[in-house]
């Protein structure tokens, strides 16, 4: 492959991650895998969450590609851009790490954006939380964050038509 097309190969996988991560956490994590995402959404003084476990189905597929791509694992059936592939989920990986743990949630470091895209980050992944319990909710992507207003409406419109319980502090207004 050229470099141009490692290049394209690597941002189109961090890319796809991001429809990929969204989907995952609106359908599976706030459905059937409620149960390993639920401490996610609830207080605790814990330092590792069962929601956790999703970093290590991520890692799984990145190593999986990792593995497709690789001539000394594979042989001649080897298939040269699943190297590139596992290198752009690996890349969302740390990504949301930094993103979502570190930024949103504090987990690693302690700093509150009080301007931009990163600001607008955090408040999206708040509205997020702002549901009790897995049904509806706002806000499923880790990356891109879509307008904090429109997301808060979309929460009030969820409350008063009683698809999701929204905490007393939002959706109010």
């Amino acid at each position: 492959m050229s470099i141009f097309a490692i290049l394209a190969t690597i941002l189109v996988s961090v890319i796809a991650m991001e429809f990929i991560a969204w989907g995952a956490h609106k359908y599976i994590m706030h459905g059937f895998g409620w149960s390993w995402h639920r401490d996610h959404h609830e207080p605790h003084d814990n330092a590792l969450e069962k929601n956790d476990l999703y970093g290590i189905v991520g890692a799984v597929m990145s190593i999986s590609m990792f593995i497709i791509g690789s001539p000394m694992i594979m042989g001649a059936s080897f298939w040269e851009p699943g190297t590139w592939i596992g290198v752009g989920i690996m890349l969302y990986g740390i990504i949301y790490t930094l993103i979502h743990d570190g930024l949103v949630h504090q987990r690693y470091f302690k700093y509150v954006p009080k301007r931009g895209y990163a600001k607008r980050l955090v408040q999206a992944h708040k509205l997020h939380h702002a549901t009790v319990g897995k049904e509806g909710g706002v806000s499923f992507g880790f990356v891109f964050a879509r307008d904090p207003a429109k997301l808060k409406a979309e929460l009030k419109v969820q409350r008063e038509t009683g698809k999701a319980v929204v905490r007393d502090s939002v959706g109010a207004s």
